[in-house]
């Protein structure tokens, strides 16, 4: 197995004289993990010690922990399949029942693999990544399981039947791999075949078709991509009784070239770089991000398009629109059943659902009756590997909004006939708070809007504890959703949480995304900003009880934030953040996201980035907030240095801050409940000691 990394790329803007905290960026290095376990235990000393701390986790364990939470599944065949993870079995239980079972208030589960077993036998931390089981018998599986919550995981081959794994069977060492089974003899695999075969991001450049029994260096190469690519990959439906086989380059981020394997050749899918395009027995679904224009016809970016899969590859360009952009509206997410087309609508950032069926040579909508004014998730069950699937029309629902616990229904494609399945209890009393969509005016006149979830009887003297969070990046959208924590550990004592829908993300589309990358990335900023100013505006609050949290991209956002207007914020929570963003783009799989942020080693560009980049805007002489930052050492997506480097270079600056480290959990930040509840504890007692009412306030 190999390490996250541990190697120091150089760039040629950067040295060690430039950068005195470059040694950070050694992840298993003896000196920086001697660093980490240091400000780990000063910050959670201290916090640890707050009267908050320990009843917090305590409810967050059982929150994570309780029997009564909903056991979401996927379909496999006969049955329907779930991981699950409590007390007793903190890396989980694969386990499967049927969908009759599943019905059931207490469905008979029957165990598949215990994990945290597996993990006691072998001497390794598992955590559970995915299984890919092959259609239509579903008697083997590729199942991933990385240590310590990694992107970079084994795979290994599954027997359902025997629930073992199987001897001899197809095995992949710890890589970022990607594995499709073609028929039962035969994977197409991307992994880390040695040199050359990643692409600048560390993810697989060559595709190569794999046969049992043979090993896997003499698999033959059928598909390569570039060095420069985020990545190549494969992608195997057998819903026509065959596979249908189709290779790919992901050129960056957005932009993708997509070949069809016919007759042993590879033929390209005429369609725009960002536009794709999703199969379906002899339908396909096409999918915008930019304007295209075919026959004198202009198809908005945004809109989802349906054609005729066989007359598409024969050359023909007729579409059906099933949904084109609005000033409010933009799409989703989207399913197949059988023979209908699911479209989930975003409008001003709540969830609708419009069914789109075959009626003749046409195709009609209806609207949906399910449930509104929150967030809406949809998932089709139809097998297409099966003949006559019995729930080639049914489809899955997943319902939350702030104060209304999350359900999964079964929906019928043919009528509005829907089923509960499983429900959430309530956890907090929703008569005692309200949920507001407020709008916030931006730098350049754009209107912004976020969600505030408060008590009832919140009084408008700006001594409010609040809570601004964010994301605005990669087409993301925030969307509502119940989260017992928050509201019981926040808004029911009295704290303010606010959730921004700001540019860079995908809440109105492909066009509020682009509005704030590359160049423009400091619209997602400034948005941000005008949001807390309308909070303290609206004497929601004040800069002593604010605070702001972001992770990943939103550490990105809530450290520029930070940086640029320290006088707004007395708390910031900084989760597995990108911060230097010299460097972003050698660091892990930071090259996968230059179509965002855009490439620090071009003078133009690094122009714009250096504006922002947190890491290098650092100054001794401003006051800042006291930061909590947290990242994982085990993250192998946004390297755990970006984090480290900058609690390094404010403390040089005589800056107080609070830095926690967590050795396993990748880019989640945990790999089991009681980690994060661990991480939630510091959390919200930093939060509350930051943040809360004072008699002098």
């Amino acid at each position: 197995m190999t390490d996250n990394i541990s190697t120091i790329s150089k760039s040629p803007n950067q040295d060690e004289h430039t950068d005195p905290f470059l040694w950070l960026e050694d992840v298993l290095g003896e000196k920086p993990l001697a660093w980490v376990e240091v400000n780990n235990a000063q910050s959670t000393t201290l916090l640890k010690a707050r009267p908050e701390f320990e009843p917090t986790r305590a409810v967050v364990l059982d929150i994570l922990n309780s029997k009564d939470k909903i056991p979401y599944f996927s379909r496999h065949g006969d049955f329907v399949y779930n991981l699950w993870t409590d007390d007793v079995h903190p890396r989980g239980l694969w386990r499967r029942t049927t969908l009759a079972g599943y019905r059931q208030a207490s469905p008979d589960w029957e165990l598949v693999l215990d994990i945290d077993a597996l993990g006691q036998a072998e001497g390794e931390s598992w955590v559970w990544g995915d299984a890919d089981c092959l259609g239509p018998a579903y008697q083997r599986c590729l199942i991933s399981l990385s240590p310590g919550g990694s992107d970079a995981a084994v795979v290994r081959e599954f027997d359902l039947q025997t629930k073992q794994f199987v001897a001899d069977g197809f095995t992949l060492p710890q890589a970022k791999s990607d594995a499709s089974w073609l028929d039962h003899d035969t994977l197409l695999v991307g992994t880390d075949f040695g040199d050359g075969s990643l692409t600048r991001s560390g993810y697989p450049r060559v595709i190569k078709e794999w046969k049992r029994g043979t090993l896997l260096a003499s698999a033959v190469t059928v598909f390569e991509g570039q060095l420069d690519d985020v990545s190549a990959f494969a992608a195997v439906s057998h819903d026509r009784g065959y596979p249908l086989v189709m290779f790919g380059r992901s050129i960056d981020f957005y932009n993708t070239e997509v070949f069809l394997r016919q007759n042993g050749q590879l033929v390209r899918l005429d369609k725009p770089d960002d536009a794709s395009v999703s199969p379906h027995l002899q339908w396909a679904l096409v999918t915008l991000r930019s304007d295209w224009t075919v026959n004198g016809i202009n198809y908005l970016a945004g809109s989802l398009l349906l054609t005729d899969f066989a007359a598409y590859l024969a050359g023909q360009r007729v579409f059906k629109v099933l949904f084109e952009p609005t000033a409010t509206a933009s799409l989703a997410g989207c399913a197949f059943t059988r023979s209908h087309v699911i479209v989930n609508i975003l409008d001003q950032v709540t969830s609708r659902l419009v069914v789109w069926s075959q009626s003749g040579d046409d195709w009609h909508s209806r609207a949906v009756d399910a449930p509104k004014n929150g967030a809406l998730s949809i998932g089709g069950l139809f097998d297409g590997s099966l003949e006559n699937d019995p729930l080639g029309d049914d489809y899955l629902i997943a319902y939350s909004d702030f104060l209304t616990p999350d359900s999964l229904m079964l929906g019928s494609a043919l009528n509005d006939e829907r089923e509960l399945l499983k429900q959430l209890p309530r956890r907090f009393d929703p008569s005692v708070m309200k949920v507001e969509q407020l709008f916030a005016i931006s730098a350049d006149a754009t209107r912004v809007p976020y969600f505030v979830v408060s008590p009832r009887d919140m009084v408008l003297d700006g001594c409010n504890p609040t809570l601004l969070n964010g994301y605005g990046g990669f087409e993301i959208s925030r969307t509502p959703g119940y989260s017992a924590s928050w509201g019981i550990n926040w808004v029911s004592k009295g704290g303010v949480y606010v959730v921004a829908n700001i540019r860079g993300g995908g809440e109105f589309g492909p066009a509020w995304h682009q509005a704030a990358v590359k160049a423009n990335k400091q619209r997602s900023y400034d948005d941000f900003i005008a949001i807390a100013e309308d909070l303290i505006a609206r004497k929601i609050t004040s800069p002593a009880h604010l605070g702001i949290m972001g992770g990943s991209n939103g550490g990105l956002l809530v450290g520029a934030t930070f940086v640029q207007r320290p006088e707004l914020f007395n708390a910031v929570v900084c989760q597995v953040p990108l911060l230097d963003m010299q460097r972003y783009h050698l660091l892990l799989a930071g090259n996968s996201w230059m179509a965002e942020y855009g490439d620090p080693d071009k003078a133009d560009e690094w122009a714009f980035i250096s504006r922002y980049s947190p890491y290098q805007n650092l100054k001794a002489e401003v006051k800042y907030p006291r930061v909590f930052f947290n990242t994982s050492t085990k993250d192998d997506r946004v390297h755990p240095a970006h984090a480290r480097k900058m609690v390094a270079r404010m403390q040089a600056l005589g800056h107080d801050v609070l830095y926690f480290e967590n050795i396993e959990g990748g880019h989640g930040g945990a790999a089991d409940n009681a980690q994060r509840a661990n991480l939630l504890g510091l959390e919200f007692a930093y939060l509350w000691m930051q943040l809360a009412r004072r008699s002098d306030s």
